[in-house]
């Protein structure tokens, strides 16, 4: 199958390397196209305001690789757009592996990496998002190590990977064509090759007072908060699958927006 491949941590990120290299070991015919520079949390944004530059790159995956100087939805728009060759058709847009989960409805709608794969929707595609769930500690080693995972870390992600190998294609087969269905599955820290998928809905966690005050220049700065769990005990969230230990796979049908 041919995949698009995306992110919002940027080109150079690890967990998208073992992605695009854990789908092309799978025979698939992967195209990638991701930021220069981290754009977690920007949402579903483009750039409206000044031009995007997009440049073809080699950073040693094996496949088309383009850089883009804008977020993932631009990136993505682009390559479907101008980049990729228009026969024979992609079959799945794929986003990730995320840094952390993209669990529950505020990190959802804020996720730079299921917007990545929504723009695929958005052209019709079927689209899927991955996310590796990771603790504070796990995430601060990560990143005082320059963002290259430690063993314990990398086995993880290596397993991790090859359950989204094994998973996009049974999902972009699933997936009827313009049905504006974003698959966001993540993965529990750890994962193991046993470890079993479930079917959830996002949790409904509230997420407030993510800025610290101001300082003494007048600014304020993002801080992480998993917030606050809201959910019922049942239909199974995505953080309680996560909590368990289970791959969580939720179904995010955007035509069901303001249905009754």
């Amino acid at each position: 199958m041919r995949f698009l491949v995306t992110n919002d941590d940027g080109l150079e990120s690890v967990f998208l390397h073992a992605l695009v290299d854990a789908l092309r070991e799978a025979k698939h015919e992967v195209y990638v196209v991701a930021p220069k520079r981290e754009q977690s949390w920007v949402g579903a944004a483009k750039s409206r305001t000044r031009p995007v530059h997009v440049a073809s790159v080699d950073r040693g995956l094996g496949c088309p690789t383009w850089v883009v100087d804008g977020t993932p939805c631009d990136g993505v728009n682009i390559a479907l757009g101008h980049l990729l060759p228009a026969t024979p058709p992609l079959d799945a847009v794929v986003s990730g592996i995320n840094i952390g989960l993209n669990a529950s409805l505020g990190f959802i709608i804020a996720s730079g990496t299921i917007a990545g794969a929504w723009e695929g929707a958005l052209h019709g595609l079927p689209a899927i998002a991955y996310s590796q769930d990771l603790t504070t500690e796990v995430y601060d080693q990560l990143k005082a190590a320059g963002d290259r995972p430690d063993a314990a870390l990398r086995t993880t992600l290596s397993i991790s990977a090859s359950h989204a190998a094994r998973l996009t294609p049974v999902l972009a087969r699933a997936t009827a064509p313009r049905s504006f269905v974003v698959h966001n599955v993540n993965f529990p820290l750890p994962c193991q090759a046993t470890t079993e998928v479930r079917k959830t809905v996002p949790a409904q966690v509230v997420v407030p007072g993510l800025f610290t005050p101001a300082g003494d220049d007048g600014t304020h700065r993002l801080i992480f908060r998993h917030g606050d769990d809201l959910s019922p005990a049942a239909p199974l969230t995505d953080r309680a699958a996560l909590a368990a230990g289970f791959i969580s796979h939720t179904v995010l049908d955007y035509r069901r927006l303001g249905a009754a």
